[in-house]
């Protein structure tokens, strides 16, 4: 008898996440974008104490002036003309951004949010009856892999390095580009999802089937 949820309560679940967290803070979702950040707290701290000494309005209102002087347009797609601003009709301007919604996440949201993940996988564990504190990897990772605690150690250590370089190298983890990427329809994050699963079907494979 398994304990575990169903697939689709699962689903369900991170759906609910990812929704609530765009809703409430506006950013994309991203577990190693959060990571990365609680490391570094001490200079993203320094920086969110920067951004608090700007006014978004007058800051906006410097860009736009900047713009207007350097290229004779308006980040908002008009053309300055004696002094008055002039529409230009152009479908390729991108829409204006807006300058607090550019900024990260404070960062008290991006830690609970990683505390939320440990305290919420505790207590699935918890309520299921499948916690319990272990050393290695489980019985089904020393058949496949190495049952040796040692050789165990640095393949895991080998592995975070790789998973690290990877998430680096596209720009996001599988939660940022999977579940928000993907439900934004962003074919950046469609391509590195499917990279993702395709790769780890196929070292499944190799690992249950061939090795």
């Amino acid at each position: 008898m398994s304990n575990y949820w169903p697939w689709w309560a699962g689903a369900a679940g991170l759906a609910l996440v990812t929704i609530n967290y765009t809703l409430t803070t506006d950013r994309t979702l991203g577990v190693s974008s959060a990571w990365d950040r609680v490391l570094h707290w001490r200079s993203e701290r320094r920086l969110e104490r920067m951004n608090a000494q700007f006014d978004d309005k007058e800051l906006a209102e410097a860009l736009a002036a900047a713009t207007a002087e350097e290229f004779g347009t308006q980040p908002d797609g008009t053309a300055r003309t004696g002094g008055t601003h002039t529409l230009v009709e152009d479908p390729e301007l991108p829409e204006p951004a807006s300058t607090a919604a550019s900024r990260p996440a404070p960062l008290v949201t991006q830690a609970a949010m990683l505390l939320s993940i440990l305290a919420g996988g505790w207590i699935a564990a918890v309520t299921s009856g499948r916690f319990e504190v272990q050393s290695d990897m489980g019985e089904g990772f020393s058949k496949i892999v190495t049952a040796d605690p040692t050789t165990m150690i640095i393949v895991l250590f080998v592995g975070g390095i790789l998973v690290g370089f990877g998430t680096r190298l596209a720009g996001g983890c599988s939660s940022g580009h999977g579940l928000s990427g993907c439900g934004r329809l962003r074919p950046v994050s469609l391509l590195a999802t499917a990279v993702f699963f395709g790769t780890a079907v196929a070292v499944s494979f190799l690992l249950w089937k061939v090795i």
